[in-house]
């Protein structure tokens, strides 16, 4: 279900010292429930000879979050400049970053080759715009009509990432014909996909691709990349995502792969939502009632905090802290003070009643929440916390402020006039 009860236990005694302390609101993150998916994800595949996982840096690009994550021998994958450069000021550097970027220029690619990334390059025609020819490139693959997606991610024939099927040997070749030595090869078909029988398609596509591929120009590849896409169970009623079976299901594959072979690539994952999404809830203070055709329940967060329900309609369970079980229920909208009707955490949810002052915890933010917030109506993102596995809670990030917003104001004049 959302939130880990044990993550629940942990949060809802020290819930509001928490909030007398830093205010609302928050997102708050548990460390023992990272540490704990990380080591699951880990020993799921420890049979698989090199197994990397490199967390999609866009799901939590937290510093302080991707040093846990460092520590469980992690990588990371980016998809922009400040990505790697995030990344690099966590240690990491050189193939422990993955740069899987699309309508890039040339100085992205600089500096991504500047700090040793593997490149993952989105299409064939990027290969004569990267200013210098790496040792290791990959390609990121798009099967089409061949594979279905979801419909968060969409269908692949309508996807802009990656190169098509019959685009594959001729973008290898080039490759090769530019000098290119060591060579991977990546895909993303889906996204919060909870069938683990859909990974295991992946990884055999990928595998059974790269056999044409080295029949055809004999190359070796040192991995696949299955993407990321591992699925939680935001409702109360689904399924909790397989890893164990998934790995089986990959394991077995990778053994009748290098039966054939006598090699084998290693495997390299790039999960964002599965690693930290269960373990990050935000926090936030009823402030309002109000009742017209509906019953909204106002809250001091927006949108701006968390951008998910607005954008993609999703569902992120909510609960009261410390007074949920013995209150009447209502139908209410839950909304923040955004000049936008879709601002809203929950529409025409049954929830306990709730009076001002109370806090709601929002389930299912560590991931795609903090990192999705942005300043429309001049709102500022909100503060990011650690629940630490001592009980302490550290400030992770402080919230922004006006003058972060009025910043870019604050420049050098130039003016141009070109009639002159």
């Amino acid at each position: 279900m959302p939130m880990s009860i044990d993550f629940k236990q942990r949060l809802t005694p020290v819930l509001r010292d928490i909030v007398d302390t830093f205010g609302t609101p928050f997102h708050i993150y548990d460390e023992t429930g990272i540490l704990n998916t990380c080591d699951q994800l880990n020993q799921a595949f420890e049979t698989i000879n090199g197994f990397k996982e490199f967390f999609a840096v866009k799901a939590l690009p937290n510093p302080t979050i991707m040093g846990l994550l460092k520590s469980k021998g992690f990588g990371f994958d980016c998809s922009s400049v400040p990505e790697v450069t995030l990344s690099v000021r966590t240690g990491s550097t050189g193939d422990d970053l993955m740069f899987t970027s699309n309508n890039t220029s040339r100085d992205q690619f600089q500096a991504a080759l500047d700090q040793g990334c593997i490149i993952n390059l989105d299409d064939i025609s990027l290969l004569p715009k990267l200013p210098q020819v790496p040792e290791l490139i990959c390609f990121r693959y798009n099967p089409g009509a061949k594979r279905s997606g979801n419909s968060i991610i969409g269908n692949p024939v309508e996807s802009k990432y990656g190169i098509s099927h019959d685009q594959v040997l001729d973008a290898y070749k080039k490759a090769m014909d530019m000098g290119v030595k060591r060579f991977g090869i990546h895909t993303m078909l889906a996204s919060n996909e909870l069938n683990h029988t859909y990974m295991i398609d992946t990884a055999d596509m990928l595998l059974g691709l790269i056999q044409e591929i080295h029949d055809s120009l004999n190359i070796r590849f040192e991995f696949i990349n299955i993407g990321g896409g591992i699925g939680i169970p935001y409702t109360p009623d689904a399924p909790v995502f397989d890893i164990e079976g998934m790995a089986s299901g990959i394991v077995k594959s990778f053994d009748a792969f290098e039966a054939r072979n006598s090699w084998v690539p290693r495997l390299y994952m790039e999960s964002g939502r599965f690693i930290t999404g269960p373990h990050g809830v935000l926090a936030t203070s009823v402030i309002n009632h109000k009742e017209i055709y509906r019953k909204y329940v106002g809250v001091d967060a927006s949108m701006s905090s968390l951008m998910r329900p607005g954008m993609y309609d999703a569902y992120h369970h909510i609960h009261i802290n410390g007074r949920e079980d013995d209150l009447p229920l209502k139908t209410v909208d839950v909304v923040g003070a955004l000049c936008e009707n879709n601002d809203k955490f929950a529409v025409q949810r049954e929830l306990p009643e709730t009076r001002e002052g109370d806090i709601l915890v929002i389930h299912d933010t560590g991931a795609h929440g903090h990192a999705m917030g942005f300043n429309y109506n001049g709102h500022l993102r909100p503060k990011e916390l650690l629940l630490r596995t001592d009980s302490s809670v550290e400030l992770i990030r402080r919230a922004e402020t006006m003058d972060d917003y009025f910043a870019t104001l604050d420049f050098e004049p130039r003016t141009l006039n070109p009639m002159q």
